[in-house]
């Protein structure tokens, strides 16, 4: 099982890691707050949630992959 959510985690998290450096690069997080009009929080807070929010999606696509990838076989031969 141990396994199982390190295959999952860790890769999401090395590309959680990439997507907030090119996300964060583009967009600064003052520049946020004034799009959506939302109370101001301190940089850091913005990194750290739009972090966890790209390993949070980073990790469901692994998910889904690791699912497709070990669907069993229904007797079709492999494409």
């Amino acid at each position: 099982m141990l396994r199982l959510v390190l295959t999952i985690l860790w890769p999401s998290f090395l590309v959680a890691i990439i997507a907030e450096g090119c996300f964060f690069s583009l967009f600064e997080p003052r520049e946020l707050f004034l799009l959506i009009g939302r109370p101001e929080l301190p940089p850091l807070a913005v990194y750290t949630i739009g972090f966890f929010f790209f390993w949070l999606f980073c990790s469901l696509a692994s998910t889904l992959t690791y699912y497709l990838v070990n669907l069993p076989n229904d007797g079709r031969p492999p494409l």
